[in-house]
């Protein structure tokens, strides 16, 4: 009888082992589940829509796939509200299960994700939003940015207008993360060039009622404005500095976000503009032209920064995850494998910075008819200093 049930025993043995490894293969030959939290309505609709696209352009020249496995996606609307942020990527990471998410253009709802993303251990590509504390405070190995940090352009446009002489100047933007952050950026190299910024004007998100606000800017007469705006904000605000006659006597500049994307609707209310940004129209490389180029053939459409980002996001995932032949569960091996990578994007190659941000060149760039074009780089290899990053 014990000889039988020691064969019983080893039979079993052998049949479940092979069922074991199959189980284990399966966790990095099945489908990748990706989580998209991104905006598909409201001020922030076209730029979920351009990050989506080019992270699935990404795809598609991959076979539509990540590290070799198929994907399947889950989609969730963020509606840009931080106060629904956490039920909706608890949807994507307890509902759905995902293994990667990507999200979000709002700073506020990119915090929730990440948030949930350290919680959880869910490995997150963040393709926009620039809160700085999501590679400062709060980095991880599994939290990514294909994107910048607030203060990236924010800085590089401070360097820029202080080399133009400007001594005294305002700024304008929303009252929340990216706005703050972004001027935060600007002052620190503003005044570390001996400029000064005599107002800070703010308006809660997404207000697009400036018309007080531009009154005060022309009673204060500064030598130059500084804002932070996207989407339809970014629109109308352009739009309604051009109509109250601003531009003649007190130049505009901002962050790129304020002309990418938005010069269809802007039209000659834009003409001029100087920026700086990550990404320029007009890069003659054959990594961008090639870009570019699939792009209008893939959705008919001129592709913008937030396109980058969504196709760079996806990159990342590719070079990550192959060197983990897959296995989603191996985020400080990735993380670590990634350290020694550098990622050729349409914007120039970057490397990523000990908290996983983009170390990469800022360009000035200037508005003639519907592109930004490069003047030049503003601040080269710009690293973000992920202040209070512990990783």
């Amino acid at each position: 009888m014990k000889k039988f049930q020691h064969a019983l025993l080893a039979s079993l043995c052998a049949v479940a082992l092979p069922l074991l490894s199959g189980n284990a293969l399966a966790q990095n030959t099945g489908k990748i589940k990706v989580g998209l939290m991104l905006p598909y309505t409201g001020t922030f609709a076209a730029l979920g829509t351009a990050i989506e696209n080019g992270f699935k352009l990404q795809l598609a020249e991959q076979g539509g796939k990540i590290a070799g496995r198929e994907v399947e996606f889950f989609k969730v609307d963020d509606e840009s509200d931080p106060s629904k942020a956490t039920d909706n990527v608890n949807k994507l990471v307890k509902r759905d299960q995902v293994d990667i998410l990507v999200g979000s253009v709002h700073s506020g709802v990119a915090m929730a994700m990440a948030k949930v993303a350290k919680d959880t251990n869910t490995l997150l590509v963040v393709p926009n939003a620039g809160a700085d504390a999501v590679t400062g405070p709060m980095c991880a190995p599994n939290i990514y940015r294909s994107s910048f940090s607030n203060y990236q352009p924010g800085y590089a446009m401070g360097e820029v207008m202080a080399k133009k002489g400007h001594k005294k100047v305002v700024t304008i933007t929303w009252k929340y993360a990216a706005g703050d952050e972004s001027v935060k950026g600007f002052k620190e190299a503003f005044e570390k060039k001996g400029g000064q910024v005599v107002k800070e004007l703010t308006l809660p998100f997404p207000n697009v009622e400036f018309q007080a606000l531009l009154t005060e800017i022309a009673a204060t007469k500064p030598d130059a404005v500084y804002t932070f705006f996207a989407g339809g904000g970014a629109v109308k605000f352009v739009k309604d500095y051009h109509a109250a006659g601003l531009r003649k006597t007190i130049p505009l500049y901002g962050a790129g976000f304020i002309t990418d994307g938005t010069l269809e609707a802007q039209g000659e209310a834009a003409a001029g503009l100087l920026t700086t940004l990550h990404y320029a129209d007009n890069l003659e490389t054959a990594r961008n032209n090639s870009f570019r180029l699939a792009y209008v053939k893939a959705y008919k459409l001129q592709p913008d920064v937030y396109a980058v980002q969504g196709y760079d996001a996806a990159q990342i995932l590719q070079a990550g995850l192959t060197a983990v032949k897959g296995d989603v569960s191996k985020k400080a091996e990735m993380a670590a494998a990634m350290q020694k990578m550098t990622i050729n994007s349409p914007r120039g190659p970057f490397k990523l910075s000990k908290a996983n941000n983009p170390i990469q060149d800022i360009y000035l760039r200037e508005v003639k008819g519907r592109e930004n074009l490069s003047l030049g780089v503003a601040s080269k290899q710009l690293a973000d200093p992920a202040r209070g990053c512990r990783m």
